[in-house]
């Protein structure tokens, strides 16, 4: 039996089931009309092909010929759905299990450009400085300007280790520029976990068959390394840069921080057909904050998970709005080896939104600045300066104990680190200033 694959934004596989009823007989006689326009439209299709086979300038493959007919009936639908040879196909089985050779980037098409999703953490593309809502124009000086996706997708291709020049038109920039990229093994590490004092960073780069298990496995060793739950202080998840995966580990990602109530749902052309997927009872947290970070790169099985979270206002959602792919993609084998992949849903959030084109908006927009240089500052001295440091000074009436002393201590370093994480990361410091006034508002 072949199997079909769901990716998310990605999608519910859809069984038929055929069904006798009587049908009248002006239903018949239009059902007659359209199945004869249909033979007729087929009937001039092998006309054309016979034509080009046996008149066109040059030998042709007929293979080839039947792959582009098939690509070009599924691009003409959206930019979503397409013709996955078995080399396509078996690329994209290897991809959801975390390895496979490229650049490390996600790209749509938009208007005829290449745009860019995503690139992946730590990849060829993300080193070399490629960014969200990049536009490819050229590979190598070649334009992509009137290819297909695929056909574009495939000129980025080569063996691991070879250089590839991309031009890139980036908003902001005045003049289109070009950057080297070395193709290399991407080899993706689906969750990466750290801690900054009291809160544990998730760092989502995909969702593939070992997200959901790295992220249980990696928050718990965290916990523990914290001293259990009650040292917990909150979570962030971050999600940006995520172009998303497998609907099944976007369902068991949000699932994890909720206890009950639907996480998304699919609806299809026909009334009534699609799927709804509920959380079950346990949180991995036990209900402590939660900040979900998002931006422009988070698309798909991302905003299925945020867009559950905060639904259920089981989090605060930070950043900028994502990327607005709603749709649901199910790939269907076919003989010989290759695929289709066909948008055959939409999917929804819990209170019923269709983020298709308009994506999750934060809770809390905030910007990530762009590096600025360093400007000298005011004051050279490297001191900061307070009252404290003044002669002649008022002490402090209060006698606080050493362990008061130490514990205010505690505090001003979690804060000067989050201070220095700002120049670094001004998103997730401002994530984790949200957890830890969440925190000091519930008494933990």
């Amino acid at each position: 039996m072949m199997k079909k694959f769901v990716l998310a934004g990605l999608g519910g596989i859809l069984g038929g089931v055929l069904i006798a009823t009587q049908v009248t007989g002006p239903l018949m006689a239009q059902e007659r009309s359209q199945s004869s326009d249909v033979y007729e439209q087929l009937d001039l299709f092998g006309n054309v092909f016979e034509r080009i086979r046996g008149q066109y300038v040059e030998d042709v493959d007929t293979s080839d010929l039947i792959a582009a007919a098939i690509n070009g009936m599924l691009t003409s639908l959206d930019p979503h759905s397409s013709y996955l040879p078995p080399q396509d196909f078996d690329d994209m089985r290897t991809q959801t299990r975390g390895s496979f050779g490229g650049l490390g980037i996600e790209v749509t098409q938009e208007e005829g450009f290449i745009k860019v999703v995503t690139p992946m953490d730590d990849t060829p593309a993300d080193m070399a400085g490629v960014e969200p809502g990049d536009l490819i124009t050229h590979v190598d000086g070649e334009p992509l300007l009137g290819l297909t996706l695929a056909e574009a997708v495939e000129l980025m291709r080569g063996p691991v280790g070879s250089e590839i020049i991309v031009t890139i038109v980036r908003e902001g920039e005045e003049e289109p520029f070009d950057l080297s990229i070395i193709r290399d093994t991407i080899q993706l590490q689906a969750v990466r976990v750290r801690t900054e004092g009291d809160t544990v960073i998730l760092r989502l780069s995909t969702f593939n068959e070992q997200t959901y298990p790295n992220l249980r496995d990696g928050l718990e060793e965290a916990v523990e390394e914290l001293g259990g739950m009650e040292e917990l202080g909150g979570v962030v998840l971050d999600l940006r840069n995520n172009p998303g995966g497998l609907l099944t580990q976007a369902v068991s990602v949000s699932d994890a921080f909720l206890e009950q109530g639907e996480i998304v749902s699919t609806r299809g052309r026909a009334e009534g057909e699609g799927d709804r997927f509920n959380a079950q009872s346990g949180d991995l947290i036990n209900g402590k904050p939660l900040v979900v970070l998002i931006n422009g790169g988070s698309a798909s099985a991302s905003e299925i998970v945020a867009g559950a979270l905060q639904d259920h206002r089981r989090a605060i959602v930070v950043g900028t709005r994502s990327f607005g792919k709603g749709s649901v993609q199910t790939v269907m084998p076919l003989r010989g080896d290759g695929a289709i992949r066909l948008t055959t849903s939409r999917y929804y959030t819990p209170s019923g939104r269709s983020i298709q084109a308009l994506g999750v908006s934060p809770d809390i927009v905030v910007e990530q600045p762009r590096r600025a240089p360093i400007e000298e500052a005011d004051d050279t001295s490297g001191r900061i300066r307070s009252e404290a440091n003044l002669r002649g000074r008022l002490d402090n009436p209060d006698n606080m104990s050493e362990e008061e002393l130490r514990q205010m201590e505690d505090e001003r370093e979690r804060a000067e680190e989050v201070a220095r994480l700002r120049e670094e990361d001004y998103q997730l410091a401002y994530a984790l200033d949200i957890l830890r006034g969440l925190t000091a508002l519930n008494g933990n």
